[in-house]
């Protein structure tokens, strides 16, 4: 079975920076999380603002809590306010509902964790995620 170990998540977080130079963008945030929301990894750019961990961590955090990348949780918390009101309240507020939030898949499709990334616009920050997922050999799923 695979697992995600902290020498995968360090190479997620190096090929995330990569492409971040790539796309010469502002300093960023990237949190890798196991299957169970745990915390393996995190480092913030020089320059980078300091709710960088909480932000992207939170949008890891969402995609695990739901099964779901956070794009497709910002468009659940846009459709089932609801619904989304709940699962903040019973998460102690800690979901970030907006793309960056990517699902780290096996190739069997399991759930392994999930890769937070804040910094720049979101869509960017999802780009910086994927393919840091991709480059260690993951599956991406930002829904």
């Amino acid at each position: 079975m695979t697992r995600l170990t902290l020498a995968n998540s360090n190479r997620i977080i190096e090929a995330a920076f990569a492409r971040a130079g790539e796309l010469e963008l502002k300093p960023l945030g990237v949190a890798v999380l196991d299957a169970g929301g745990h915390l393996l990894a995190f480092q913030r750019q020089d320059g980078a603002s300091f709710m960088r961990h909480e932000i992207a961590a939170g949008k890891a955090f969402g995609a695990l809590a739901t099964g779901m990348g956070s794009r497709a949780l910002g468009k659940v918390a846009m459709d089932r306010q609801h619904f989304f009101a709940g699962l903040s309240g019973v998460s102690g507020g800690r979901i970030v509902p907006v793309p960056g939030g990517v699902l780290i898949r096996d190739a069997g499709g399991e759930i392994l964790g999930a890769v937070g990334v804040s910094g720049d616009t979101s869509d960017q920050d999802e780009a910086c995620a994927v393919a840091g997922i991709e480059a260690a050999g993951f599956g991406a799923d930002g829904g």
